[in-house]
C-alpha cells in the first residue's frame, strides 16, 4: 500500500511530530509513503533522511492553482493508494484538502482523499473536510468530540467519519535514569521549586499562557509561594510572555525553554502538565505524552479533553479563560499528595492500555486497507 501525507504548514506542532512519526511507522510495515508539504518546512526536513518520497512546493505559489503546482500535486498524488491531509486553516482562497480533490478529479485518479481533524474551528466550510462528492473521500477525526460535532453539525454521513485516536510512544514515553540527568542539566530550575508546573507547546493567544501566568500569581502570593512554571516551546507571543512575566513580578517564578523534539526530557522535572487552552484543541499530544509519563495534567476543558482526562482520576479540567479556576485546580491537586500519587499511576495506565501509539499506528493500516477497492493488489498498491 502507498500512504501519502499533505501538510500545508511550516509549522512544527503536536500534528507534524505525529505525521513525522507515522512516515516513519508506515515505513518500517513495509509500506510506501509520500510526503507532500511546503519547501524548507520542518516536517520535509524531518523526514528527508527517510525513504519517503518528498514532493515539495512554494507555499507562497501554490495558492494561485496554476498548472505548475497541479502537476506537482496530482504527480504526487497519483502514486498513493490513500492520502491523508491534514485541516488547516484557508488562506486567500486556497484549502489544501480542496486543492487535492481537484487535482484528484481532473486527473481521474482512484486516490481516497482522507481529511484528518482534532479540532473543531466554527467558521471553517464544510468541503474542508469532505471537499468532493465525486471523488473517494472520508474522513478521520481523532477525538469523538469531533466526529459527532461534523455529523451533527455538517451533516457528513456517519459511514463517512472515522474515529482513530493517535495514541502516544509510551515505551518512549516513560521515566529513566538517563533522560532524568539530561533534564537536570537542560532545564535549571531554583531548588526548592514547588510544584514544578509544566507548559509545552506553541507560545500563542490560544494556548492561554497568560491565564496561566495569572494563577502563578495567585497560588505564588498565597499557598504555594515555591511554585514555579517552566514554558518549553517557541511562538509569535514569546516575547509578550517574557514581557507580561515581569510585569507581574513572577521572574522567579517562571521559566523559558526553547522548542525540543525530546519532551519526554521536560516531563521528568515537572509535576503537573497544565495546558490552559482557550479554545481549537483536540486531543493534545502534550496531554498524552505527561500522562504516560504518569504526570497528571490540568486543563481547559475543551475539545476532546474529557476522553483523557478525568476529574479527580487523571488531572481536573476548569472552564477556559478562568485563572482562578485553574489555580484552584493546581493547589487541589497538589494539597493531597496519597491522592496525587494515584493520579500519576491512573495516567500511566491509561494510556498503556488504551493509547499505545503502536497499536493505533496498526488500527490506521488496517484502516487505508479497508477503503481500498478489492481489485487493488496489496502489494503494489495499484489496480
Amino acid at each position: 500500500m502507498h500512504i501519502g501525507f499533505i501538510e500545508d504548514t511550516h509549522l512544527h506542532g503536536g500534528t507534524q511530530i505525529w505525521v513525522t512519526e507515522a512516515v516513519r511507522a508506515f515505513l518500517a510495515r513495509g509500506h510506501e509513503v509520500t510526503l507532500i508539504a511546503p519547501e524548507g518546512s520542518w516536517v520535509v526536513e524531518q523526514c528527508r533522511p527517510t525513504r519517503a518520497h518528498i514532493a515539495t512546493y512554494d507555499w507562497d505559489a501554490v495558492v494561485s492553482e496554476d498548472t505548475h503546482n497541479i502537476a506537482i500535486w496530482t504527480n504526487a498524488l497519483r502514486e498513493c493508494d490513500v492520502v491523508v491531509c491534514t485541516v488547516h486553516p484557508p488562506r486567500r482562497g486556497f484549502h489544501c484538502a480542496v486543492f487535492a480533490a481537484r487535482c484528484i478529479r481532473e486527473a481521474m485518479l482512484p486516490t481516497h482523499l482522507i481529511t484528518k481533524t482534532g479540532t473543531i474551528v466554527p467558521e471553517y466550510r464544510r468541503e474542508f473536510y469532505l471537499p468532493d462528492e465525486h471523488i473517494h473521500a472520508s474522513v478521520i477525526t481523532i477525538t469523538d468530540f469531533t466526529r459527532r460535532h461534523l455529523i451533527e453539525t455538517y451533516k457528513i454521513p456517519p459511514e463517512r467519519v472515522s474515529l482513530i485516536y493517535q495514541g502516544t510512544d509510551v515505551k518512549r514515553f516513560q521515566h529513566s535514569k538517563k533522560a532524568r540527568e539530561i533534564a537536570l542539566q537542560r532545564y535549571p530550575i531554583p531548588p526548592n521549586a514547588s510544584p514544578v508546573l509544566g507548559s509545552l507547546g506553541s507560545f500563542e493567544p490560544r494556548k492561554g499562557q497568560s491565564i496561566l501566568f495569572e494563577a502563578v500569581g495567585e497560588l505564588a502570593g498565597t499557598t504555594l509561594p515555591d511554585v514555579h512554571l517552566i514554558l518549553v516551546g517557541d511562538g509569535p507571543d514569546e516575547e509578550m510572555l517574557k514581557k507580561r512575566a515581569l510585569e507581574l513580578g513572577l521572574q522567579q517564578h517562571i521559566s523559558f525553554f526553547p522548542f525540543t523534539k525530546e519532551p519526554n526530557t521536560v516531563f521528568e522535572i515537572i509535576d503537573i502538565t497544565v495546558l490552559p487552552s482557550l479554545y481549537k484543541e483536540g486531543l493534545p499530544n502534550v496531554l498524552l505524552e505527561s500522562m504516560s509519563m504518569g504526570v497528571p495534567v490540568i486543563s481547559s476543558n475543551i475539545g476532546g479533553v474529557p476522553e483523557i482526562v478525568i476529574d479527580g482520576v487523571t488531572g481536573y479540567m476548569v472552564r477556559p479563560g478562568d485563572a482562578v479556576a485553574l489555580a484552584g485546580a493546581i493547589e487541589k491537586l497538589w494539597a493531597d499528595q496519597d491522592s496525587y500519587r494515584q493520579m500519576c499511576k491512573n495516567a500511566r495506565s491509561m494510556m498503556t492500555e488504551k493509547f499505545d501509539k503502536d497499536v493505533q499506528f496498526d488500527r490506521f493500516v488496517s484502516h487505508f486497507q479497508a477503503l481500498l477497492p478489492p481489485s487493488r493488489d496489496e502489494t503494489s498498491g495499484h489496480p
